[in-house]
C-alpha cells in the first residue's frame, strides 16, 4: 500500500488503542476495493480528544471511536444520525462539507452478532456495563423488545443507566436478586487482559441460554471459553466488529458496499496469528 499526500486517512481513536483489529479489517477491505485510503489506530487521552475531532474535518477525517470515548465524542460532533444522539455514543464519524457527523453502527453490531445466537428475539438480557458500549446494547434491547437488568460495580451508575435507557425505549432496571436471563452481554473492557476477572461467574446466571461478549481475543475471551465449557452458546466481540465495521465502512465509502467477508476473514486471521 503507497500512501501519498492524496490518501484519505481514517483513523480509531481509543485508550487504550493497541488491541483494535479495525485497523486490519478495515485496511483489508480499502485492498480488495484497491481505494486510496489507509486506516490507522490512533491511541488518543481523554484530554486530547476534543482538539483532535476538532482538527480532524479540516483534513476530511473519518474513523471510529473505540473505549472509553464513545460518549465524550458524542458530544463533539457537528450534526448526528437520529440513531447515534439516540444512544449517546459516537462510534463512527466523517467529513461532511467541512464538518464533522457521527452515528453509531454499534446497535447493527451487537444485533447481528446476537442474531447469530439465535438470542436476538427478545426474552430477558443482562447487561454488564454502564459505558457507551452498554448504551447501544439498551438500545439494541429497545429493538429487540427484551427486558434488560443492568449489573454495575456502582448501584449509583446502575441506576442512572437504567433511568437513561428507559427513556430511550428500554424496558430497563438494575439487576437484584437471584439473576435468570436468557442472554448475557459484556459491554465492559474486562478480558482485553487474560488476567482480567470474569466480567460474571457463571454461577449467577445459571440458566443462561446465550452470551456476547463485546470484547474480543484470540481463541475467545476466557469469559466465552468459560461459558462453552459449561454448555452455554457464547462467542467474544468478533462478529459485533465485523458488522459494525461494514456499516462504518458504507458511511466512509457511500459509493461502495463494504466487502463483508474480506473484513471477517482479516479479523479472524489476526485473531488466529
Amino acid at each position: 500500500m503507497e500512501v501519498s499526500a492524496d490518501t484519505r486517512l481514517l483513523v480509531v481513536l481509543g485508550d487504550p488503542v493497541a488491541h483494535s483489529l479495525s485497523p486490519v479489517m478495515h485496511n483489508a477491505a480499502i485492498r480488495a476495493l484497491g481505494l486510496d485510503a489507509v486506516y490507522v489506530a490512533l491511541p488518543t487521552p481523554a484530554a486530547a480528544l476534543p482538539g483532535l475531532l476538532a482538527v480532524l474535518p479540516a483534513m476530511g477525517g473519518a474513523g471510529n471511536v473505540t473505549v472509553p470515548h464513545k460518549e465524550a465524542a458524542e458530544r463533539c460532533l457537528a450534526r448526528k444520525t437520529e440513531l447515534c444522539a439516540r444512544v449517546g455514543a459516537c462510534n463512527t464519524f466523517w467529513t461532511e462539507r467541512g464538518a464533522l457527523v457521527g452515528d453509531n453502527t454499534d446497535v447493527a453490531g451487537i444485533l447481528n452478532a446476537l442474531r447469530q445466537l439465535g438470542a436476538d428475539g427478545g426474552g430477558s438480557w443482562l447487561l454488564v456495563g454502564t459505558g457507551g458500549a452498554a448504551r447501544a446494547v439498551a438500545v439494541a434491547a429497545a429493538t429487540a423488545k427484551a427486558d434488560l437488568h443492568v449489573v454495575s460495580r456502582d448501584a449509583a451508575r446502575a441506576r442512572g443507566f437504567t433511568d437513561w435507557a428507559r427513556g430511550s425505549g428500554a424496558r430497563a432496571e438494575p439487576a437484584r436478586g437471584a439473576l435468570q436471563p436468557d442472554v448475557a452481554i459484556n459491554a465492559t473492557p474486562l478480558g482485553l487482559k487474560e488476567a482480567d476477572p470474569l466480567p460474571l461467574d457463571p454461577e449467577r446466571a445459571r440458566r443462561l441460554a446465550a452470551a456476547l461478549d463485546l470484547v474480543y481475543a484470540p481463541g475467545g475471551t476466557r469469559w466465552v471459553r468459560t461459558l462453552r465449557a459449561a454448555g452455554v452458546r457464547a462467542q467474544d466481540g468478533r462478529e459485533v466488529l465485523v458488522h459494525q465495521g461494514a456499516a462504518a465502512f458504507n458511511r466512509f465509502f457511500p459509493d461502495r458496499a463494504a466487502p463483508l467477508e474480506v473484513m471477517r476473514a482479516a479479523v479472524d486471521r489476526a485473531l488466529r496469528a
